[in-house]
């Protein structure tokens, strides 16, 4: 009896997880994530690329609805690539595409549904988006983004003080080092000691690393669009 228990629990525990349909499902998170319209925030930002030493750095991020992000470094240059902000929840989840249930899975300790985006714009930048999803709270827990231009990059969010806002505490992104560029006029000290201009060769199948850690948020304060320039 307390086999069949276990076993019963378990199976219910997956029907309900896969309960709602996935077109539900998006349109319960587009309708969270719409409730911010901008926001400021102080951060501190941790870059981890193998073949340069970056810095440490406390900075100032400002977004706005629905994809503009602006990374602001007081002490320099950020060095976050394009690619890792370019695509917002909100844009992702506001734009024409196609729900697919992939299963569930176990993200921070916690069940969730993984939903596949498929855009409808087959010439878009986006191939395809995949979505971890704490259905109980509504929250997108890991999200992994192909582009046609830079590969599969990833993203953890992990959420806490913050959580009646349903913005994260922190967002760790994970990219691949190969397309990576330093803005013009800019150089950084490699592993080795030494300045040089462009990155090693075998940085090909490296991956990067930023980490985003809140300090604070101002929420929905009509940022206006000049920030952005």
């Amino acid at each position: 009896m307390k086999v069949f228990f276990i076993v019963f629990s378990f199976a219910f525990f997956h029907a309900g997880i896969h309960a709602q349909d996935p077109q539900a499902l998006m349109k319960q998170i587009q309708l969270r994530l719409e409730k911010i319209n901008d926001y400021e925030a102080d951060a501190s930002l941790k870059t981890e690329i193998s073949f340069l030493k970056v810095p440490d750095a406390v900075v100032k991020i400002y977004y706005k609805k629905p994809d503009k992000i602006k990374i602001k470094n007081q002490n320099g240059i950020s060095l976050v690539p394009k690619e890792t902000v370019s695509i917002s929840l909100y844009s992702l989840v506001n734009s024409p595409y196609q729900a697919l249930d992939a299963g569930t899975d176990i993200i921070q300790g916690v069940p969730v549904r993984i939903i596949k985006l498929l855009p409808s714009d087959e010439n878009g930048a986006l191939v395809l988006a995949t979505l971890y999803i704490d259905t109980k709270r509504l929250l997108v827990l890991k999200a992994k983004t192909t582009t046609r231009e830079s590969g599969t990059n990833e993203v953890a969010l992990f959420y806490g003080k913050f959580l009646a806002t349903g913005l994260p505490d922190k967002i760790v992104f994970s990219f691949n080092t190969q397309d990576f560029k330093l803005p013009k006029g800019v150089t950084f000290d490699y592993d080795d000691g030494s300045v040089k201009k462009k990155a090693p060769d075998s940085v090909q199948n490296q991956r990067g690393k930023i980490e985003i850690t809140y300090l604070n948020y101002s929420v929905n304060k009509g940022l206006p669009d000049s920030i952005f320039k």
